[in-house]
């Protein structure tokens, strides 16, 4: 009987860990990337998407909210992974009042939503035209700081020891034990 008890509540510590809408963490099943979407809109258009990239303008309106999006493919996660190369660019429209202090330049976004058309934006001179997205599920990923290569969390090889340790391939004394001048 306490195996149960025990098993049970670890599933539901492990179920609570997931905080990720399952939009946002799950692909739709006929999953539509941008650049196929981007290439035939009209053969899109009503088509549910899940899209993301990096916010680069918010503007609000009066009943909605406008953000524009360079798109970056997504991970396993649905985040929008940014060692890959950018696509294009895309229009979010929320019916809620997206905070521009919030919803700012640089931040990470992965929207799901419907395909809704497209619409004409001038960069220069050059005149693009950018798939729009309604939303009906946003998520706005937090800052990502990576944790140092080396860290253990304490003293000894891999951890922080202010005296001279610096890991692998440093070790006491500079690079494989010369000395550091």
């Amino acid at each position: 009987m306490n195996i149960r008890v025990l098993l049970l509540l670890s599933a539901s510590l492990l179920n609570a860990c997931s905080t990720l809408p399952p939009a946002i963490k799950d692909p739709p099943a006929v999953d539509i990337s941008f650049p196929q979407a981007s290439g035939d809109i009209a053969r899109y258009k009503g088509a549910p998407v899940r899209w993301g990239g990096v916010i680069i303008d918010v503007q609000n309106e009066k009943d909605y909210t406008r953000l524009q999006v360079l798109s970056y493919p997504l991970n396993s996660y649905g985040r929008p992974n940014r060692e890959k190369p950018y696509q294009g660019r895309f229009y979010l429209d929320s019916r809620e009042f997206l905070d521009p202090a919030v919803y700012k330049k640089d931040k990470e976004i992965t929207a799901a939503g419907v395909l809704t058309g497209d619409q004409e934006l001038m960069i220069g001179n050059k005149p693009l035209r950018l798939p729009v997205l309604e939303t009906t599920t946003l998520h706005l990923w937090p800052d990502y700081e990576p944790t140092p290569y080396y860290y253990n969390g304490g003293f000894g090889p891999g951890g922080f020891y202010p005296y001279g340790y610096y890991g692998y391939p440093y070790y006491w004394g500079g690079y494989y034990g010369f000395p550091r001048y």
